[in-house]
């Protein structure tokens, strides 16, 4: 089936995605993309203790996905591909043209971010990030677990 999603969601690997989104879609894999997990052992091996055994997971830096996007659209097994941050994402779908759609699954609280829906924070730069890959094609929507109605950018940021 190829990738299913990509999906921003700060905490990248957790139950959410794993049950919430894995289970429904027979996830095969999951390609978690950013430069601190990549470069930490440590942190790879508790992202890898919340999948279970039958799912590959990846840890790559974005030009290392950039690289790999177009054999996991071929891989006849299920993915989601994470990022937790919308720059990663943006990153990814600037270097890799085949990502033509994007979740927007998680963004929580932090200074300088105001609440736009009930479990996505943003700050006016992060907002004008996600229009301005939207401007560049990419279908950019909201929605924290399949079961849930996609909301449109537009209604968000």
């Amino acid at each position: 089936m190829s990738v299913a999603l990509y999906r921003i969601d700060d905490r990248l690997i957790h139950g959410q995605v794993v049950v919430g989104w894995g289970q429904p879609l027979g996830l095969g894999f999951v390609a978690l993309v950013d430069e601190a997990v990549r470069a930490s052992e440590w942190e790879q091996e508790l992202y890898r203790m919340g999948v279970p055994a039958s799912v590959e997971v990846r840890f790559l830096g974005v030009d290392e996905a950039v690289a790999e996007v177009g054999a996991w659209e071929a891989d006849p097994r299920t993915g989601i591909v994470l990022t937790g941050d919308i720059a990663t994402m943006a990153a990814l779908c600037a270097g890799a043209p085949a990502v033509r759609r994007v979740n927007v699954g998680g963004i929580h609280y932090r200074p300088g971010r105001t609440e736009r829906l009930r479990f996505i924070f943003l700050s006016d730069e992060e907002a004008a990030a996600l229009r301005a890959l939207a401007a560049r094609g990419v279908a950019v929507e909201a929605q924290d677990v399949p079961t849930a109605a996609p909301v449109p950018l537009e209604a968000f940021a």
